[in-house]
């Protein structure tokens, strides 16, 4: 049986994740008392869950920080026939403030004595377990509510049991890296289309940018490298019973060069992964401007 535990911080997005779990065939319990995960596992071994993809449980802050501290011993001792996974999602400081001033909903650990902001770090310090205990980090400060849905379609929709589910994203550094990167390859060594004035407005996805970097040697040599890599240790990550893997190409700005060789990487694991997708953490910001 599927068992997928959806905790995060205030405001990133878990019920929505839930909500999209629910659509996608699963059991789900929101709010679970950590304590009582254990004797949720034996339910699952009962007839009637066997209609159901799985079972999807939130567990979040509202539980006490002693068994928020355990989680990682209680999700060693499930049953071997439990298949469980963590995903954990977050957001910056600043996003999960914006959310709750859009929202007017009050943080579930502030009151007259603790502000909103004390009350967010607050909720990172008990998570800590959790977050630590994470098969996959999803930072939803760039995702809407339409994108964290695809997002959980997308990593959560085929089982486990099917594949490596594999992010390439493309990013760029004057803006950090993702906090979800497993594996970081840096382009900032190749030629940049931004110091060309007619290429400067367009985008890696681009044909005009395509062709001045596929004119250069040394873009398809980093391309080269990147998926010889890829194809030697993807296997061997799924070997450690890794369930996600995010790699992520970063540049200046994460609008021309990443955003090449991330699509030339996509294109040629995409036959060999099934489960792969695509995201350009940049140009999605840009389309919201």
């Amino acid at each position: 049986m599927e068992l997928v535990v959806i905790s995060g911080r205030s405001g990133s997005g878990k019920s929505t994740a839930l909500h999209q779990l629910e659509d996608l065939g699963y059991y789900c319990v929101d709010n679970l008392p950590a304590a009582l995960l254990p004797t949720l596992t034996l339910q699952l071994e009962r007839d009637q869950y066997a209609t159901f993809k799985g079972v999807a449980v939130c567990i979040d802050a509202r539980n006490s920080r002693h068994d928020l501290e355990e989680i990682h011993e209680v999700l060693r001792q499930l049953p071997e026939s439990i298949n469980s996974e963590v995903i954990f999602l977050d957001a910056s400081d600043s996003i999960l403030t914006k959310r709750f001033s859009e929202t007017r909903r009050r943080h579930p650990l502030s009151d007259q004595h603790t502000s909103l902001a004390e009350a967010i770090a607050n909720e990172a310090s008990l998570l800590d377990s959790l977050s630590a205990s994470a098969d996959l980090i999803i930072d939803t400060s760039n995702l809407n509510l339409y994108d964290l849905r695809a997002e959980i379609t997308n990593r959560l929709g085929g089982s486990s049991r099917d594949g490596l589910s594999l992010l390439v994203e493309s990013f760029g550094f004057k803006r950090g890296v993702p906090p979800d990167a497993d594996l970081v390859f840096d382009a900032r060594m190749l030629p940049n289309p931004h110091w060309v004035p007619s290429l400067r407005s367009l985008t890696g996805l681009d044909s005009e940018v395509g062709k001045f970097l596929s004119d250069h040697p040394d873009c398809a040599e980093l391309a080269g490298d990147i998926l010889k890599f890829l194809e030697r240790w993807l296997p061997r990550y799924q070997q450690s019973q890794r369930s996600y893997m995010t790699v992520a190409i970063g540049c200046t700005g994460g609008q021309h060069r990443s955003v090449y060789i991330a699509e030339q990487v996509f294109a040629a694991l995409r036959e060999s992964h099934p489960r792969i997708q695509i995201r350009h953490r940049e140009l999605s910001e840009m389309r919201k401007q």
